[in-house]
């Protein structure tokens, strides 16, 4: 790609070189050239990302799915991936920097911010599977914490090919993640078994008869 016009083409072939093998793409790729490249990426996967979840919802496969709202709520979740995949891609960036920074890597930012547009090729990924949760708590926690492993070494390659940050040292980082990000899916799956219990019992006869005679 080049720094004035952008080729899809070109697009495709990383994304798939990306996702399939991290390693030789991180290690080839630009870390200079400005910031429109990593934006329109950004803005790609994160509409991609959106549009796969707005069918999963009018599908009725998607844990957003929702009865009022319908097809309106399915819109909110294509502009809002859109809006957070342009935000989020400078949030990560500062956050990569931090990581990169603790793993003695490059504090550049415009690099960081080219890793993590990179890196966002995962969003379509893990919308498409998105709908397994529809059909199970723990389907749906099983194939999202496959997809978080596997962002983690994408981001484990990013950090050694293209921030040249020091390997032992980002293997502890990686490690580390991965643990919160099981904790937090733990905590996350509790919450929500939590939840639908509420709106079975909220919907239950029982309920609505109580609710009657109050």
């Amino acid at each position: 790609m080049s720094n004035e016009t952008f080729d899809f083409n070109a697009f495709i072939q990383e994304s798939k070189e990306t996702l399939l093998n991290p390693k030789s793409y991180f290690s080839t790729m630009k870390t200079s050239g400005g910031m429109t490249e990593p934006l329109i990426k950004a803005v790609i996967y994160g509409a991609i990302a959106g549009a796969i979840l707005f069918l999963w919802s009018l599908l009725k496969l998607s844990p957003m799915t929702g009865g009022l709202l319908g097809g309106g709520l399915g819109i909110m979740i294509l502009i809002s991936y859109i809006i957070g995949a342009i935000i989020g891609l400078f949030i990560g960036a500062v956050i990569l920097l931090i990581i990169s920074s603790i793993c003695k890597g490059s504090t550049d930012f415009e690099s960081n911010v080219r890793v993590v547009a990179a890196l966002m090729v995962i969003m379509p990924i893990n919308a498409l599977l998105a709908f397994t949760g529809h059909f199970s708590l723990y389907f749906g926690l099983i194939f999202s914490l496959a997809v978080s492993v596997y962002s983690i070494w994408m981001l484990y390659n990013a950090l050694i090919e293209s921030l040249k940050a020091k390997p032992e040292t980002t293997k502890i980082v990686m490690y580390i993640l991965i643990a919160l990000i099981v904790i937090i899916s733990l905590v996350g799956l509790s919450a929500q078994r939590k939840a639908n219990q509420f709106m079975k019992e909220f919907n239950s006869s029982e309920f609505k008869e109580m609710m009657e005679k109050k």
